[in-house]
């Protein structure tokens, strides 16, 4: 069963895997200070089950307050899950159930191609980045993307088009039962 959800739910539940702590909140700063339609958005998650709310400390991670008490919304195992399903039907791509693999942390190895050459971008771009992160042994995926450069995942996805068309050869495998794109020497 696949669960609609728009594109700022995605990315919420997307950075709220990538947290330790599995929170929310703050937003990140790809959605702006769009308040009412994140509000919604998390009223949204909440009313699936897929986020749910907890007592915090911190308040500015707080979605609401009752007195002195910080209530702020975390991520669920049916979240994660969701966000994995959503991620293996591609284009979008993550491992079911595996809460894990949402914390993976995003390594940089330093390993240059011969498909840097093909059409580089300037040094400190985000697509820069993507490419940097595409080139690692074991590639990266969608969700590490889009944490990484705080784009929507059709954004990301659209990105990688791109630099296809641009003559990089990017393939894809599969990593811990998720899809995980690589850059493929020529």
């Amino acid at each position: 069963m696949t669960t609609k959800l728009t594109d700022m739910q995605l990315v919420l539940l997307a950075t709220a895997c990538q947290r330790a702590d599995g929170s929310l909140l703050p937003p990140p700063a790809s959605l702006g200070t769009q308040a009412t339609r994140i509000r919604q958005a998390v009223n949204g998650l909440i009313k699936r089950a897929l986020v749910g709310e907890r007592d915090i400390a911190e308040q500015a991670k707080a979605w609401r307050s009752e007195g002195e008490r910080h209530v702020g919304v975390v991520i669920t195992e049916a979240g994660r899950a969701v966000i994995a399903v959503e991620e293996r039907d591609e284009p979008t791509d993550a491992a079911p159930g595996d809460a894990a693999a949402c914390h993976e942390a995003v390594h940089d190895s330093g390993t240059e191609t011969a498909e840097a050459a093909v059409s580089a971008p300037r040094g400190g771009t985000k697509q820069a980045l993507v490419l940097e992160m595409l080139r690692r042994p074991e590639g990266t995926r969608l969700i590490e993307l889009v944490a990484a450069t705080g784009w929507l995942p059709h954004t990301t996805r659209a990105a990688l088009t791109g630099l296809r068309k641009k003559g990089h050869r990017i393939d894809k495998a599969t990593r811990d039962g998720a899809t995980a794109y690589m850059i493929v020497a020529a």
